[in-house]
């Protein structure tokens, strides 16, 4: 096996790292889910088939609040926040390359941190490499902690209150930040979150991402604030 470049063993330090802070937090998810009125086993198969942490807190979080009678109000809020996966596919086909097992085992790691690290490595073996660690390492850790949470939920109290989302943010902020360099990045990154930020309590769970995500096309479309290109 050839030695690793500098850029691929970066790549699998970035993805580990991320697929920890992001594997912590699947106790949070197995504990709300058990208090929701999920059970063990439904709860970890929301982890093993779904895998999309956004979505799956999305669902519970309806649940939560509805019941059952709130069913299809929380599958359509999960699936709605889950479109975004569409587009991070698209992105990520050129890097995942071709073959039928390769992409449908792909689909399922496509997830925001997968991603994220991929893209922020600077050769396409490292975004690939990235890409695989991080999923695969999201994937076990999150449904090894799912389980450990829903069934411990009882004893952990108030989950809330033990901030293991902001692990995974941190984790995340830590990607983007170094590509927040150019006026152009910031406008995008800004202009996405004050959306969100501001349409999040008026608008069903997954409707403000989307919408966030559109603006983030339109001002990375037409170059808003970025360098103008000279003939």
């Amino acid at each position: 096996m050839a030695a690793r470049s500098p850029e691929e063993r970066a790549a699998v330090r970035a993805g580990l790292a991320v697929g920890l802070a992001t594997a912590v937090y699947g106790v949070s998810f197995g504990a709300l889910a058990t208090l929701s009125g999920l059970d063990v086993w439904q709860t970890c198969f929301l982890s093993l088939v779904m895998f999309t942490g956004g979505s799956q807190f999305a669902l519970i979080g309806v649940l939560a609040s509805g019941g059952l009678a709130a069913g299809p109000a929380a599958i359509t809020s999960a699936a709605l926040l889950g479109t975004r996966n569409v587009f991070y596919s698209i992105r990520m086909s050129p890097v995942i390359g071709r073959g039928f097992l390769r992409r449908a085992a792909a689909a399922q790691l496509t997830i925001d941190e997968s991603v994220a690290v991929a893209t922020a490595q600077p050769t396409l073996r490292s975004q690939r490499l990235g890409f695989w660690v991080t999923g695969v390492a999201i994937y076990l850790g999150w449904n090894l902690t799912t389980l450990v949470g829903a069934l411990i939920g009882d004893l952990l109290g108030d989950v809330s209150a033990y901030g293991l989302d902001a692990a995974a943010a941190a984790a995340f902020l830590g990607l983007l930040w170094p590509r927040l360099k150019e006026r152009q990045t910031q406008a995008v990154a800004v202009g996405a979150a004050v959306v969100a930020t501001l349409l999040t309590p008026v608008l069903v769970p997954g409707l403000p991402v989307l919408v966030a995500a559109s603006v983030a096309v339109v001002v990375g479309a037409f170059n808003l604030l970025g360098a103008r290109r000279t003939s």
